[in-house]
């Protein structure tokens, strides 16, 4: 069944209750998928990956250069380009985070710090719960990236946190990646032994950082200068984080698992959503919503994305998912994949009859 297919279209309607099989793929492990994958998709290219960091590099700047000379009614679409620069800082932090820019370890750490201080991230504290997602993706009650509620979860919360969680299910999808940023990420002691030292070392990084940065911004620009140069088009980047993650393994038709009805090659191939965004977008962010080869092995380094997913397609078309990012899609998504549903995926708010 593709993903395409008018059978998947007419049951992830809904007009009648349909259980979703486990994919055949569910029998099958990693490794049989990734045999299908050549070992070149899986080769750093140390040319390859300074490109990108020059190309973003190069982007802010004209993205910051646009901010300070564009006249205020021009401003939205300057920031809008900063942001979606910065995500590019964003996407090559990921990599050093999976260890897929550079050989040496701390390349990747020194790089990844770098480029995920501007955003206020701390680089180590993200890493790991990142790498808990890739190994529990649409695990329900595990995964740490938009695991949807049981609907007996939601009826025991407290009526605010059920508020703000209508809102990121619902049009406000993409504050989900700031409160993600702001409740997960500055707690070091989540994290054990060494894993807690250097969880510490990100944190106390990026709050010296923004003990220097920000009192500076205001000092020479004002606080409509923190607004304009820093805030905008960071919140702009967490617009694009939201859509991306959320749209990465969201959809009617996909199905979080119990763990012990779970399966990794079900979640990564059949599970994980390949999302075609328009060009500038795509070569901006590094190609980082070709997202199924990243999923099924975190070693092919983003600039190798492309030729992974040809291959993948040449095997496992029947099994992937594609969208492309419009209107339809975010409706589809912010209207109906509210609460996890046993048989059907997901249920909204309104079918689940709760408040």
């Amino acid at each position: 069944m593709t993903a395409t297919s008018d059978s998947f279209s007419t049951a992830s309607l809904g007009s009648s209750p349909s259980v979703l099989p486990r994919s055949p793929i569910a029998q099958l492990e990693l490794k049989d998928i990734l045999t299908t994958i050549p070992k070149s998709c899986f080769a750093k290219n140390r040319r390859k990956a300074w490109t990108q960091v020059f190309l973003s590099i190069g982007a802010v700047a004209a993205g910051y250069g646009a901010i300070a000379l564009a006249p205020w009614f021009l401003l939205p679409i300057a920031w809008l380009f900063t942001g979606t620069a910065l995500t590019g800082w964003f996407v090559i932090g990921h990599d050093c985070g999976h260890r897929s820019f550079a050989q040496r370890r701390w390349v990747n750490d020194l790089v990844g710090h770098v480029m995920m201080l501007p955003l206020i991230y701390p680089f180590h504290c993200w890493r790991m719960l990142h790498d808990f997602h890739h190994r529990h993706t649409n695990k329900l009650g595990v995964d740490n990236a938009w695991d949807p509620w049981t609907t007996d979860s939601y009826v025991q919360c407290h009526p605010f946190v059920r508020g703000f969680y209508r809102l990121m299910r619902g049009w406000f999808w993409w504050i989900g990646s700031v409160a993600h940023w702001a409740l997960m990420h500055f707690n070091w002691m989540q994290f054990e032994g060494r894993d807690r030292a250097k969880a510490r070392l990100s944190i106390l990084t990026v709050v010296a950082f923004a003990a220097v940065f920000f009192p500076a911004l205001i000092a020479t620009t004002g606080l409509w200068g923190l607004v304009k140069f820093w805030l905008m088009p960071w919140l702009f980047y967490h617009f694009w984080m939201s859509t991306f993650t959320v749209v990465h393994h969201t959809l009617p038709e996909i199905q979080f698992r119990p763990a012990e009805d779970w399966s990794a090659a079900e979640a990564q191939l059949a599970g994980t959503v390949h999302c075609d965004y328009p060009k500038w977008v795509e070569v901006l962010c590094h190609d980082i919503n070709v997202h199924i080869p990243h999923h099924l092995s975190v070693a092919i380094p983003s600039y190798n994305l492309r030729s992974a997913h040809a291959y993948l397609l040449q095997n496992w078309q029947a099994h992937m998912i594609t969208r492309r990012f419009d209107w339809s899609l975010m409706q589809q998504i912010s209207e109906r994949c509210h609460l996890y549903h046993p048989d059907k995926a997901y249920q909204s708010f309104r079918d689940a009859r709760v408040k």
